[in-house]
């Protein structure tokens, strides 16, 4: 893989926790056994190997009474807690991509908030937040100086990235913004030296093909659960 060869790709089995407790330490809650994001950053949360009651206890403590977080990994949920999403998601990591700078594209940052958080609601393209664009760089097109595309980065653990926010305005979809976009975010990536990521669920086929086509390589699936704690 281009510039995965070299590292511990294992780092990825946890994202959430292995960037929690390095490049993105900085957002993190902790108590005990378990850790979050700032929940005004991502409501990603983690937890350890066969966590138990008492992890499980210790993300309550976090998270507070009916608060949400979603969780990475075979976690069997304990009684007492809701289940209000589940998936399986396949997980990719560049292998050939052919990375380009977009002449097209904007870097986008906390001013450009408010029209990121419309195009997501419009969308769908995971957890946004206020604060999300604070995880990483961003980037978006504009058309009539309208936010039609973007994409960025999210969960970083040691020496990876994440690619995420990944959306086209409907609109806008079929000219290849949300690809040229990839290329660009994964672009950056790479000249830090780390390696890009990013998952899809499952059962999108037509994503994941294009991923492939891309030059990402499916590493492995992953179980994403969001969860509320009991009140």
């Amino acid at each position: 893989m281009s510039g995965a060869h070299a590292v511990d790709t294992g780092v990825l089995d946890d994202p959430a926790g292995t960037a929690l407790s390095g490049p993105h330490a900085a957002f993190a809650r902790r108590h005990g056994l378990a850790a979050c994001y700032d929940p005004a950053v991502t409501p990603f949360a983690a937890l350890p190997a066969g966590a138990d009651a008492r992890a499980w206890g210790d993300l309550a403590a976090l998270v507070g009474p009916g608060g949400r977080a979603v969780v990475i990994g075979d976690h069997p949920v304990p009684p007492g807690w809701q289940i209000t999403w589940q998936d399986e998601v396949v997980q990719l990591v560049d292998a050939t991509i052919a990375v380009a700078d977009e002449p097209a594209a904007v870097p986008l940052g906390a001013a450009d908030v408010p029209e990121m958080l419309d195009l997501v609601q419009r969308t769908k393209p995971g957890p946004f937040l206020a604060r999300t664009v604070e995880m990483g760089s961003y980037l978006g097109i504009r058309q009539d100086g309208r936010l039609v595309a973007m994409a960025g980065e999210r969960m970083h653990p040691p020496s990876f990235t994440e690619i995420s926010a990944v959306c086209t305005d409907p609109a806008y979809r079929g000219q290849g913004l949300a690809t040229r976009l990839i290329r660009a975010v994964a672009a950056g990536v790479r000249r830090r030296g780390e390696t890009p990521f990013l998952h899809a669920a499952s059962d999108n086929t037509a994503a994941i093909r294009l991923y492939e086509a891309m030059g990402f390589a499916v590493r492995r699936q992953l179980t994403f659960t969001v969860v509320v704690a009991p009140d």
